[in-house]
């Protein structure tokens, strides 16, 4: 019996440990821990749906050709140069309108969103080009600029400085107050304001823009390059359609594609390094 009631009272004593144990393995509000490479997995799915719908006939090879027909066309342009060569031109001009573009974008947020000034001369114009389509304006800019590279490019910065703007200026303007009566008090200077307070305060806004804008900066090449283009991906797509190439095409729309994705995952990584002081579901 005395044992009896010794093992009835340790089961007792530990009945709140297991409990606890189990209320501290309830699972946390939010997304939950990152998955190991998910990016990769939705277009893994959908180049997965891509084989089975092939493989059984589902999709028609006249609509959209086997992924191992458009790997095969992949392998003969790279074999006879002529991608290489395409898609250096394409990431010249992407790289070098999105760089500019950022630039003006953020000049103009921080011109925007630190003066009073500023923003009555900078945000209206800006509003105004945020409401005509960039692609809207291609017509003049071939009037104004000729078919050159310098129109292309052009088109190019106008589309990837309205989101790197909009969302730095936001930003900008949504500084904690305390922040800014906290360097005054400590005496800061407006030059040690701008780069202590408000530059860090503005980089989560200018992440977000920054995705953004090098997704419209492919999106703006890809129809500029289809503008009495003479080379590039869009010039290549474009050649194919002619002679009715559906599977160059599908190459073209595969590295575009891939070009986003990349592009993407680069911003986000550069965006978890600066951002490290930053806790967020997504940590």
């Amino acid at each position: 019996m005395a044992v009896l009631d010794a093992g009835v009272l340790d089961r007792v004593r530990r009945r709140p440990e297991a409990g606890g144990a189990r209320r501290a393995k309830r699972p946390k509000l939010g997304p939950g821990k990152p998955i190991p490479f998910g990016i990769a997995l939705g277009p893994l799915l959908l180049v997965a749906a891509w084989v089975l719908g092939s493989a059984t006939g589902r999709l028609d090879p006249e609509t959209l050709p086997a992924p191992w027909t458009v790997a095969r066309t992949a392998g003969d342009l790279l074999a006879d140069g002529r991608l290489q060569s395409n898609l250096l031109t394409s990431l010249q001009r992407a790289v070098f309108g999105l760089v500019i573009g950022v630039l003006v974008g953020l000049v103009l947020a921080l011109v925007a969103g630190l003066s009073r000034l500023g923003e009555a001369l900078v945000d209206g114009p800006i509003q105004i080009k945020r409401a005509i389509p960039t692609l809207a304006l291609i017509p003049l800019f071939i009037v104004w600029f000729g078919i050159g590279e310098q129109m292309k490019i052009l088109v190019i910065v106008m589309s990837v400085l309205i989101p790197i703007y909009i969302n730095t200026h936001a930003q900008l303007r949504s500084v904690d107050a305390r922040y800014v009566e906290l360097a005054q008090t400590v005496g800061l200077s407006r030059w040690e304001f701008v780069r202590r307070v408000a530059l860090p305060g503005s980089l989560p806004g200018f992440f977000t823009g920054l995705r953004l804008a090098v997704t419209i900066s492919w999106l703006a090449l890809v129809v500029v390059e289809q503008v009495n283009a003479t080379s590039g991906i869009g010039y290549l797509m474009t050649q194919a359609r002619t002679y009715g190439q559906i599977d160059v095409i599908v190459v073209g729309l595969v590295i575009y594609g891939l070009l986003g994705l990349f592009g993407d995952l680069a911003v986000r990584l550069v965006e978890r390094r600066a951002l490290r002081w930053r806790q967020t579901l997504a940590d």
